[in-house]
């Protein structure tokens, strides 16, 4: 049987665990190579163990997304390799911490802009080439309610999400009349490592998976998605524009 996204490259970015890790293991069953980042080793070779018992290829690499130079090799590395990218799925975040924001530190919060802005801003920069020599170039990117609900308390979260949904919408504008399609992807609450640090004390049974998640996830990755600039809602199965406040 054909799979649907058979003989395409796959970036995934925070691939080790939670969405990352299913969502690259969702695009390698349909028939994707997923070239796989996330800063620790072991994960990403549990990873490439279970991408390989159902027949699937990945390519492993550990890097820190704050290493702007490494994005940019990998980048480099992708062009010698196979000289286009079809799929980049943007997941790797932090969430920060939780605290008033005069209690939050400098470097705290552009410790979390650098992975959840800037990190991305980077992708975006040394993948664009490679996913306009793709002939249905995907780029997703997960985000969060925080970003429009301005969470109290998670403010370098919520304003990191709010930054990278800008940055999302600003490059599906740019690229609107290229085959390359950029689309934000809001799981909402989660069964994630993530989730369980900011609230504790919730059973972790009342949420959906990061593998259900992950099958919403996969065909807006496919060539036959034609959306860009576009924000699905997990949680409500809708897929939204973005507005003017009222």
């Amino acid at each position: 049987m054909t799979k649907p996204l058979a003989d395409r490259i796959a970036l995934v970015t925070g691939a080790s665990r939670g969405i990352g890790y299913a969502t690259a293991i969702a695009l390698a069953k349909a028939g994707a190579h997923i070239v796989a980042t996330a800063r620790t080793q072991g994960g990403l070779e549990e990873l490439d163990d279970e991408i390989r018992k159902d027949g699937g290829s990945a390519t492993l690499v550990p890097l820190n997304l704050t290493d702007s130079d490494g994005i940019a090799r990998l980048g480099a590395g992708l062009h010698e390799r196979y000289g286009k990218l079809d799929i980049l799925v943007g997941n790797a975040g932090v969430l920060g911490p939780s605290s008033p924001i005069g209690h939050i530190e400098l470097k705290t919060f552009n410790d979390v802009m650098a992975v959840n802005v800037s990190a991305n801003f980077q992708l975006i920069r040394c993948m664009e080439p490679l996913l306009k020599q793709s002939d249905a170039g995907r780029a997703v990117f997960i985000t969060s309610g925080a970003a429009n609900k301005a969470t109290a308390y998670v403010s370098p979260y919520a304003a990191s999400k709010a930054a990278l949904e800008t940055l999302a919408r600003a490059w599906a504008q740019e690229t609107a009349n290229t085959k390359l399609r950029v689309n934000l992807f809001n799981p909402g609450p989660i069964r994630t490592r993530m989730r369980a640090t900011l609230m504790p004390g919730e059973d972790p049974a009342t949420l959906d998976t990061p593998e259900q998640v992950a099958e919403f996830i996969v065909p807006m990755c496919a060539p036959a998605w034609t959306e860009t600039g576009k924000f699905y809602d997990y949680k409500t199965r809708t897929l939204m524009s973005f507005r003017a406040p009222a």
